[in-house]
């Protein structure tokens, strides 16, 4: 019994006797100010826009196909296994840009994660670095749907992080 309450007065002392400090941080805004965040976006606005022009040019090829279609389709010399053909090479090709639609989404998102891995690793380290050279017990997002309540002892640590960043 003597133990137990020992005990509960050791973890509960350290407690009540040294103030904890917490930290709110911007990391949206750290993240929109980092030249590695304004390259990724321009690198993937690049690409994004190579795949665009891609696919412009598959559905323009697409359209052609089906305007040649309508043609023949008219013609009433036209033998039905031509149209029947022409069909099938309109649906093949159809289906060819929706898979190159998912293959470029993809590429897209692989691309995104592979760019914002070491900016966000970076980002973490710099919050990390701050919270611990602060003493901080603990550092939140401020994210406003996030924080029901913020108190007037929480400190915004988003200068020092953006110190530590450099930016």
């Amino acid at each position: 019994m003597i133990k137990k309450i020992i005990l509960a007065l050791l973890i509960a002392l350290p407690l009540s006797t040294f103030a904890q400090k917490f930290g709110v941080v911007d990391l949206e805004a750290l993240f929109q100010d980092m030249p590695e965040a304004k390259a990724m976006q321009t690198q993937l606005a690049e690409t994004s826009k190579k795949y665009e022009d891609e696919f412009a040019k598959l559905q323009e090829e697409v359209n052609k196909l089906y305007a040649d279609y309508q043609t023949i389709q008219s013609d009433a010399n036209t033998p039905e296994s031509i149209k029947e053909r022409r069909v099938q090479e309109i649906q093949e090709r159809a289906q060819k840009v929706d898979q190159f639609r998912n293959t470029a989404s993809e590429d897209l998102s692989r691309l995104q994660q592979t760019l914002m891995a070491p900016i966000q690793s970076k980002l973490n380290d710099a919050v990390k670095a701050v919270g611990a050279e602060g003493s901080y017990t603990f550092i939140f997002p401020n994210e406003p749907a996030m924080l029901l309540y913020t108190g007037t002892d929480v400190v915004d640590v988003t200068p020092a992080v953006r110190a530590k960043l450099g930016i």
